[in-house]
């Protein structure tokens, strides 16, 4: 029982009607428009009438944007507004006040509101998600690494956003199924093996002390300045740089190695499949650091060949041709595009010959009822030819393949370049990070050992969330420059900011339980509403809740624009405006223990959704720090 006498389970189940708490938007617009059908005659349907964020220069909750409602009112949009506020500061409960300027209508919402969100979201372990729904899944394919390298920068946002996406669709009630496609076949392929004949000696990378993917990825880099070099002196004799290419005595070779693998030389296959599991182990040692997983690997190596049949069935069906060289095209002028190479005179595939066959094999696998590309903005063509070409040959199921595009990674001293070796090394990046990490707090004092065990993973939590935050807190579509040292600060817009606010808030509910105090558990914060009804939030609770408010809302909206950005910035959002409040409001030195358990109980409560919204981007937060 409670001080006055109500037990915790009712007052629980009284303030629990989240559909209709999570539908202030809804309710407003609603009552707006029954407003101006009693007020002036005229019945708008709710969805025309906005209503948005009050502006925090002006005193409200929620506005509603009068302009467009004159033309019923044939008043002006001031004298509309009041009319309108008025009428439901009168017939709508929630509505404390309201005020007009200009063409906005500001309306104050009760504290009681207020609370009773409260007392039904904070309990909900599940808030903010939605359940997973019946609809067809979503299969999204990011990472697509190729076998003649390792992973770099752009690499790392590519897989980021393609687990943070996923994980943001799967909150949003959808079964996802994360796929990787690895490029483990082609020219590119050929010249590392090339590479190896030729300079490797036979040796393996624990032989030569590297990992893997580094290993194969050095002898690429030394094929293509090899090769430069070959094609610079045959431009000298007068060739232009795409027929010094052709005539390349490395170019040709590697060629001929491509011919030998699709003709299944044993010698070849033994070769590619040696060097490739060397760069699977680099790349899954990469991929357990980085956080992310796939439910199901594609190879290249496998998906082409389903991709040649569809080839041949678009020439029985008359929508590719052939050219007297014996290579297979398609003619996209219709389109307003130019024709497109499927497969070379000599027979080999090109990417669109696999792409072709891969998607086939994913909608003959899962029936989805969507598949996302996350891949970079310079394949925005590739894409729509891909689905040009399916639709041509009848796969009405084009429509549902969406291209995420993205920006390119930069760095401040320019671009990288994997033919030259100027990429930024993803194992080398995360490394740097938790050096970053250690640096930055033995700056700010807080090392007694830095290496104790719990700091080293205090140090990995800090780099690798500034490393996600950082980019994943950039719009997908934009380009973006990536600074190590700019990433980690402790006060900015950065992940170990939000990582240290939530540190913060553990730390007070944890000394405040040490006091007798707890804020866990629904008996526990429901116990902080027995005085509901006259219970007056100060300006910085109110702040709190209203951004708590946003998150499901902000969930939907990022997975409705495939986003992080959105979560990101919310999560920064949130945790300023907790962190303002934890300044302003002496938490453990309230007297009042109504008030003192609604503050622990709102600080658990922000740090539940911060860790839900950080474990959206794939960040973990720390208990302590």
């Amino acid at each position: 029982m409670n001080p006055e006498g109500l037990p915790v389970d009712f007052l629980f189940r009284y303030f629990c009607d989240l559909d209709l708490i999570l539908m202030i938007e809804k309710l407003l617009a609603e009552k707006s428009s029954e407003a101006i059908s009693h007020l002036f005659g005229q019945q708008p349907e709710p969805s025309t009438i906005t209503v948005q964020k009050t502006r925090p220069e002006f005193e409200g909750d929620l506005t509603i944007v009068i302009f467009p409602l004159t033309r019923f009112s044939r008043k002006s949009p001031e004298e509309t507004g009041k009319d309108i506020g008025n009428w439901l500061s009168q017939n709508l409960e929630i509505v404390r006040s309201y005020n007009v300027v200009k063409g906005f209508l500001n309306l104050v919402i009760h504290d009681d509101y207020w609370m009773k969100f409260y007392a039904a979201s904070c309990p909900d372990g599940s808030f903010g998600f939605l359940p997973q729904d019946q609809r067809a899944p979503v299969v999204i394919e990011y990472s697509s690494p190729n076998t003649n390298k390792p992973l770099h920068l752009g690499h790392i946002r590519n897989n980021l956003l393609g687990w943070s996406i996923a994980e943001i669709l799967k909150a949003n009630g959808r079964k996802v199924i994360k796929v990787n496609l690895v490029n483990d076949r082609g020219i590119h392929i050929c010249k590392t093996m090339l590479a190896y004949r030729k300079w490797a000696g036979s040796a393996s990378p624990d032989q030569k002390g590297f990992k893997g993917d580094k290993f194969v990825g050095n002898l690429y880099v030394q094929f293509e300045q090899a090769n430069k070099k070959e094609i610079e002196k045959l431009m000298k004799s007068g060739l232009s740089e795409d027929e010094a290419y052709r005539q390349s005595k490395l170019t040709q070779e590697a060629l001929d190695l491509l011919q030998q693998w699709e003709a299944g030389d044993p010698e070849a296959r033994e070769l590619w499949q040696n060097m490739n599991g060397w760069v699977y182990k680099g790349f899954d040692q990469t991929y357990k650091r980085l956080g992310v997983d796939f439910d199901k690997i594609y190879y290249e190596s496998e998906t082409y060949l389903l991709g040649k049949e569809l080839v041949a069935e678009g020439l029985q069906k008359g929508v590719f041709f052939k050219k007297d060289d014996g290579s297979t095209w398609v003619d996209l002028k219709d389109f307003k595009l130019d024709e497109k190479l499927l497969l070379r005179a000599d027979g080999t595939s090109v990417y669109m010959t696999q792409d072709l066959g891969t998607a086939q094999m994913r909608v003959d696998q899962f029936n989805p009822g969507q598949i996302l590309y996350v891949v970079g903005n310079e394949q925005i063509y590739h894409f729509d030819v891909l689905k040009i070409i399916l639709k041509l040959l009848g796969r009405e199921w084009a429509d549902h393949i969406l291209h995420v595009s993205y920006g390119m990674v930069e760095l401040p001293q320019g671009k990288m370049k994997s033919r030259e070796g100027t990429v930024v090394d993803a194992d080398d990046l995360m490394e740097e990070m938790f050096e970053t990490a250690k640096r930055t707090t033995s700056e700010l004092g807080k090392l007694d050992n830095p290496d104790d065990l719990e700091w080293k993973e205090l140090f990995e939590m800090l780099g690798m969330g500034a490393l996600k935050y950082f980019i994943l807190r950039v719009d997908p579509k934009k380009n973006m420059l990536f600074n190590p040292e700019e990433s980690i600060d402790f006060n900015g817009h950065t992940g170990p900011f939000i990582q240290y606010t939530h540190a913060r808030i553990r730390s007070l509910l944890l000394k405040a339980e040490g006091r007798g105090h707890r804020a866990e558990g629904i008996g526990q914060r429901a116990k902080g509403f027995v005085r509901l009804d006259g219970f007056e939030l100060h300006p910085k609770e109110k702040s709190v809740l209203k951004l708590l408010y946003d998150f499901p809302a902000t969930v939907a909206e990022a997975g409705e624009n495939l986003s992080p950005a959105l979560i990101a910035s919310y999560c920064y959002e949130l945790a300023r405006e907790y962190n303002q409040f934890y300044q302003e409001i002496p938490v453990l030195r309230e007297l009042d223990l109504d008030k003192l358990r609604f503050r622990l109980g709102l600080s658990g409560f922000a740090s539940d959704v911060i860790k839900k919204g950080m474990g959206l981007l794939g960040i973990q937060v720390p208990e302590k720090m």
